[in-house]
Parts: structure tokens; C-alpha cells; sequence
């Protein structure tokens, strides 16, 4: 569904786009400011309580993620790699802030369970993503998934907003499918790229490939 959207919503920002590039501000640029604001809100307002104000500016700076790749069409590059590498870097800096401050909340609410839930959400998100980024650095696919970044902002987001509007259990509901799917979708990529390696004609990998990831 929200796949479906994206064409939708990028049509309306289109505009704004054409706007900040007629500025010359850069898709790099709006990356970083769009993470540095999602970082700042959700560090900011989350563990004051503060959940439907905070999912109202979040939403706002995660807007970002697509506004960057209209100006880099815009642009006429279709991006490069390094903003790619950027974005997806920065991606996780975010993702991490906004659970990280649904943590504290927690934490200081009293809601230690939950405030653990909250904890592991963070950490499968960074593994559903640190897999498929191993498994293509390897020169495998790794698009499956349950629950992908879309899915987890999008779950994480209306639980925190319903909860700030008092809508009793909805932030504990969330969290706690969204704990479960992440760890489906881990093991699904695991699973995925196991197969893959044990397929007759596919190389298992070096053992450079093997190590690299210590470096």
C-alpha cells in the first residue's frame, strides 16, 4: 500500500522541489536536514510525552526521504552515489532517534516491558536492514520482508500519534507487532540468502568476503 502512495505523494511534492532546486539546495542537503530534524524531534518530544506533537514533526522531516529524490530528478542525475549511500546511512540515524525516544518515554512513564520492546524494535530494524545490505554487498537479492522501513516508521508513527491522543494501548499494540514482524523479517532474509548460497552454482563467498565486516 504504501508502495501504491509514494508515486502520490511525490507528485505533490514535486512543487516544492522545483522550488528548492531553482535555489540550488541540493538533495544532499535536505537529507541531512530532514534526519537532523527527525533526530531533534523525536529525542525532543517523545520522552517528554509529548507523542502526537512529536509525530506531527517527525512525519514533517520524514518527508524529506522523498523530497530528496524529486530534486535529485529534477536535477536531471537521478541521484548519485554517494547521496544513495548518504540517504541510507542517515536513514538508520533516524530510525534509531525515533525509537530511542519512545525508549526514554517509556523509561520514564514507568513502562520498563515496554521500554525494552521499544529497545528491540530498534535493534531489528538496524538488523532487517544490515542484513539486506550484507546480502547485496555479497552480490545477493535480499528484496523480502515482512516488514521493511516504510511499514516500521508508518506502524511506529500512528501508535505513537493515537497514544498521544489518548488512545489507551495502542503505543504497547504497536510496538509489540512491530517487534514481531521485524524478527519475521530478519528471519525471512536470513533464510532467503541461505538458500541462495547453498544453490547449486552459487558461491559460498571468501573468506575476505567473510571478514570484511570486521574491519
Amino acid at each position: 500500500m504504501l508502495k501504491l502512495l509514494r508515486p502520490a505523494v511525490t507528485r505533490i511534492l514535486t512543487p516544492l522541489g522545483t522550488a528548492l532546486a531553482r535555489r540550488g539546495v541540493s538533495p544532499n542537503t535536505v537529507t541531512a536536514l530532514g534526519t537532523l530534524g527527525t533526530a531533534a524531534s523525536a529525542l525532543f518530544f517523545f520522552p517528554q510525552g509529548w507523542l502526537f506533537t512529536g509525530t506531527l514533526v517527525i512525519t514533517f522531516f520524514v518527508l524529506a526521504d522523498l523530497l530528496d529524490g524529486v530534486l535529485a530528478r529534477l536535477g536531471g542525475t537521478g541521484g548519485s552515489t554517494w547521496g544513495a549511500f548518504l540517504d541510507s546511512t542517515l536513514d538508520r540515524v533516524g530510525d534509531a532517534s525515533i525509537f530511542a525516544g519512545l525508549t526514554f518515554w517509556c523509561v520514564l512513564s514507568g513502562q520498563m516491558v515496554l521500554a525494552g520492546v521499544a529497545m528491540f524494535c530498534l535493534v531489528a530494524g538496524a538488523m532487517v536492514s544490515y542484513v539486506k545490505a550484507r546480502a547485496e554487498g555479497l552480490g545477493l537479492s535480499c528484496d523480502v520482508g515482512l516488514v521493511e522501513r516504510p511499514e516500521r516508521l508508518l506502524i511506529a508513527l500512528v501508535a505513537a500519534g493515537l497514544s498521544g491522543l489518548g488512545v489507551p494501548y495502542i503505543l504497547g499494540v504497536g510496538l509489540w507487532l512491530l517487534a514481531l514482524g521485524s524478527a519475521v523479517t530478519v528471519v525471512q532474509r536470513v533464510l532467503h540468502v541461505h538458500r541462495q548460497t547453498t544453490a547449486d552454482g552459487v558461491p559460498a563467498g571468501t573468506a575476505a568476503d567473510r571478514e570484511s565486516d570486521e574491519r
